[in-house]
């Protein structure tokens, strides 16, 4: 991985962990100051609270992605250390879908006219699952090339002793 694409990956990984950061940093502002200023409703709406657990969710997939990237450029991603960092990866991308799931639940009373809208929700929800299994048939590749990484390592050190 070259050095330009790891630095505009890392841009990225920050503006958006900042930009979430920013937002739930004003979410928890309006929660702390009682009730909403737009329609004076309670501050703190099921909505809220998916939104706020949704972007540590997705917090988590971006700092799990900064650390792989970072085994990447010290040539140490072929190891059981990256194993730990997949594997959060997957749970987060699960835990922001069954997020969508509960959105789309808390959504749905006032879609009666339009179900829709819905049943597009719901199909998002699946295709967020969608990625939490490319990136788990990912992790399987790993632990293939983990496992040949290691079958390499054992025959050098055998060629080592016969020479």
């Amino acid at each position: 991985m070259g050095k330009l694409t790891v630095r505009a990956l890392r841009a990225v990984l920050v503006a958006v962990l900042a930009g979430t950061a920013f937002v739930q940093a004003a979410m928890v502002w309006t929660l702390a100051g009682g009730n909403d200023p737009e329609d004076g409703s309670l501050p703190l709406t099921p909505l809220r609270v998916i939104t706020i657990l949704g972007m540590v969710s997705a917090q988590v997939a971006l700092v799990c992605v900064w650390r792989l990237v970072t085994m990447v450029r010290r040539g140490t991603v072929f190891s059981r250390a990256a194993f730990r960092y997949v594997d959060r990866m997957i749970g987060a991308i699960v835990a922001a879908a069954l997020l969508w799931f509960a959105v789309t639940a808390v959504n749905a009373p006032g879609q009666r006219d339009d179900p829709g809208v819905t049943v597009i929700m719901g199909g998002v929800g699946v295709a967020i699952l969608g990625v939490a299994l490319i990136v788990l048939v990912l992790r399987t590749l790993l632990a293939q090339a983990v496992a040949r990484d290691v079958e390499a390592s054992q025959m050098r050190a055998e060629l080592d002793e016969v020479i």
